[in-house]
């Protein structure tokens, strides 16, 4: 059941990196970020996938998601901060964020090969931080990528306590261990959703009326 699930999510991020990605030329700076994000996750998850089944350890491909998922949406948050002081926000987060761990691999460079609970929690706080500010401002402001953003939010928060819960899954009883990784692949399911439905309210519309307008005329 959890590999349906893990399917299922994977074919989700897949749609939703073509859907956007046919729309990249015709976007803006925001836009081609976020794509990016998506289709960098894309590439790590096939990565993964091939490396299981060659029975080799995968492990240390979570390093580069989570780092990769940090960098991508600090800098996202930024293109959608109007603010100049929110700007200097989403800087400060991405460099602290980035030497934080930079010292823990410097100091452990072990690390790399183990689950890093303490990267999950440092990168997904962080991004929670701009996350919420980006909603902050939509109180005022027109509704930009707001769907992406609570199905961020959402997911960013639940998994970051199913990850630790799922460190300690070993302690759990047998039919209980694989709960918490299947909670997760759920929630990848409904966060793709959410990018899936800004998608139809967002852009969908605006990319049929762009074709429409390039189409050669008699």
């Amino acid at each position: 059941m959890n590999l349906f699930f893990v399917n299922i999510g994977y074919a989700l991020l897949l749609m939703n990196t073509v859907l956007y990605f046919k729309g990249f030329s015709n976007q803006g700076k925001t836009f081609k970020i976020f794509t990016v994000y998506l289709l960098g996750t894309v590439l790590i998850q096939i990565a993964s996938k091939t490396l299981l089944m060659l029975n080799n350890d995968n492990l240390f491909l979570s390093h580069f998601y989570f780092i990769g998922q940090f960098v991508m949406l600090s800098l996202f948050f930024k293109s959608l901060f109007k603010i100049k002081k929110q700007k200097l926000l989403a800087n400060w987060i991405l460099l602290i964020g980035i030497a934080v761990l930079a010292v823990q691999y410097s100091l452990s460079p072990n690390v790399f090969f183990r689950f890093n609970l303490f990267e999950i929690f440092l990168t997904s706080f962080l991004i929670i931080i701009l996350a919420v500010v980006h909603l902050y401002n939509l109180l005022t402001e027109k509704k930009v990528f707001y769907y992406c953003t609570v199905g961020m939010l959402l997911y960013l928060f639940s998994s970051t306590v199913l990850f630790f819960v799922g460190n300690l899954s070993a302690l759990l009883s047998k039919e209980y261990q694989l709960l918490p990784w299947t909670l997760n692949a759920l929630l990848i399911i409904v966060y793709q959703l959410f990018i899936l439905f800004e998608w139809k309210k967002s852009f969908y519309i605006k990319q049929s009326i762009l074709k429409n307008e390039n189409k050669p005329t008699l």
